[in-house]
């Protein structure tokens, strides 16, 4: 049994290498297109020699070459062919991202996406509640835009509460971890609905009038427009968001919601600098903010000292050793038992003293600081065997 519970661990870490490749190469395609095309479109000037329906244009030069760009007002007189759409880019991204979430959290949910200190859940349910999560996200965001399309700044501030609320709710939910990349995932939904349910439509309306020969209705351009802004700014956020499971002192953290809440406000602002410094703004007091808002959160959420002078007197390392074979072990040795877990992770290993005492540190701060180890808590660790370690890391 243990033998094909390790093949089948094998082969699920290669859909899971595959399909995390995937989905970071085209997030970085979906994300340089819409860095590039809103930069494009701060980039552009009135033509200096005016020219029949052309808005604006833009003078580049890139790869040993001059390019001039021009842009439409609406629409050209007739259609080019080819006529190049981006679009795979976010189906994709969303896609391998879906398929990764299965992958990683649905597939061993037990061990990743439910924690059972944290709210009662059967992995169904939990899978269920957030899948349910990524249609409410969509939902939620697109009404917002809907009501509220007309006022950027009710409608960035309307956004913002919904997210933070779905911070909050994800935090009671889901493992510490879980919490972050689904709200990531909500995210990104609410991005790729954008391309999908507003942004195609709208363009494909303006080549269907077109080849209608009527004249496009230009409400189509700007309410694209408007969502490849908000997809434009929801860039560096829901980076963060699926890169957080690397970072357990945010995750971790008794105010991990509230972090994770702070964070994307930051890269949103982040974003706005550099959007300002396409159109010839160059705001550095934004940075500036950002910078003392990170130095700020770093310092309030700094893993604390007292935890570790855990009263009482230390245990024997028999003792010590014991716990971590029981809740460490089946992850981090030479042949893990846990399911999900073909090697240890990070290659970090307890099968001996020197191994458990080599990474005492990690052992602080994962297992007894922030308490984000054993993952959901998954082998069961219990409030007196981290009160133990506590007490034999306080000796060391």
């Amino acid at each position: 049994m243990a033998t094909l519970l390790a093949v089948g661990d094998y082969w699920w870490s290669w859909a899971d290498l595959l399909v995390r490749w995937l989905h970071v190469i085209a997030a970085i395609a979906w994300i340089g297109t819409s860095f590039y095309f809103i930069a494009l479109d701060d980039h552009l000037r009135a033509p200096a020699e005016p020219r029949d329906g052309i808005g604006g244009e833009s003078w580049e030069i890139h790869g040993g070459g001059f390019y001039r760009v021009d842009k439409y007002a609406v629409a050209p007189a007739t259609l080019p062919d080819p006529l190049h759409w981006f679009k795979w880019e976010a189906y994709t991204t969303w896609l391998s991202g879906l398929a990764l979430f299965l992958v990683v959290y649905y597939l061993h949910a037990s061990t990743f996406l439910v924690d059972r200190s944290v709210a009662d859940l059967t992995a169904g349910e939990a899978i269920a509640i957030s899948l349910a999560g990524l249609a409410l996200a969509w939902l939620v965001y697109d009404g917002l835009c809907r009501v509220l399309g007309r006022d950027d700044r009710a409608l960035a501030v309307a956004v913002l509460a919904s997210l933070t609320l779905a911070a909050w709710g994800a935090g009671r939910l889901f493992s510490g971890r879980a919490s972050y990349v689904e709200v990531g995932a909500m995210i990104g939904t609410m991005m790729a609905g954008n391309v999908f349910f507003v942004i195609m439509p709208a363009q494909r309306e303006l080549v269907r009038a077109k080849r209608e020969r009527r004249e496009p209705d230009p409400r189509h351009n700007a309410r694209g427009k408007q969502r490849s802004v908000h997809n434009n700014y929801l860039t560096l956020p829901v980076v963060f968001a699926m890169l957080s499971n690397h970072f357990p002192f945010t995750y971790g953290h008794r105010h991990a919601w509230l972090i994770l809440v702070v964070l994307l406000v930051l890269g949103a602002w982040t974003r706005h600098f550099f959007n300002l410094r396409h159109r010839g703004r160059n705001a550095w007091w934004i940075l500036v903010m950002v910078a003392a808002g990170v130095a700020a959160l770093a310092v309030l959420i700094r893993p604390g000292t007292p935890v570790l002078h855990a009263a009482g007197a230390a245990p024997p390392f028999a003792r010590v050793q014991a716990i971590v074979q029981e809740r460490c072990a089946p992850c981090h040795s030479l042949h893990p038992t846990q399911p999900g877990y073909p090697a240890a992770p990070l290659g970090i290993r307890f099968d001996t003293r020197a191994e458990i005492e080599t990474q005492a540190g990690l052992i602080a701060q994962l297992a007894v600081q922030t308490q984000t180890m054993p993952p959901g808590n998954v082998t069961h660790m219990t409030p007196a065997e981290r009160a133990a370690l506590a007490r034999w890391l306080a000796s060391r």
